[in-house]
């Protein structure tokens, strides 16, 4: 019996998948957090500088 029947295959792509969607939404969250962090920034510089 091979070990790459129907059941492994998917078993290893639905992991593969998750992992990997995994990993794409901590890029959005980060670059979430950096645009949040930019705009205070910019925020506190204009009310600094009138």
């Amino acid at each position: 019996m091979s070990r790459n029947n129907e059941k492994n295959i998917k078993k290893h792509n639905d992991k593969l998948h998750k992992a990997q969607d995994k990993v794409k939404q901590a890029e959005i969250s980060r670059k979430e957090k950096l645009k949040q962090i930019v705009k205070k920034f910019n925020d506190t510089k204009e009310s600094g500088t009138k």
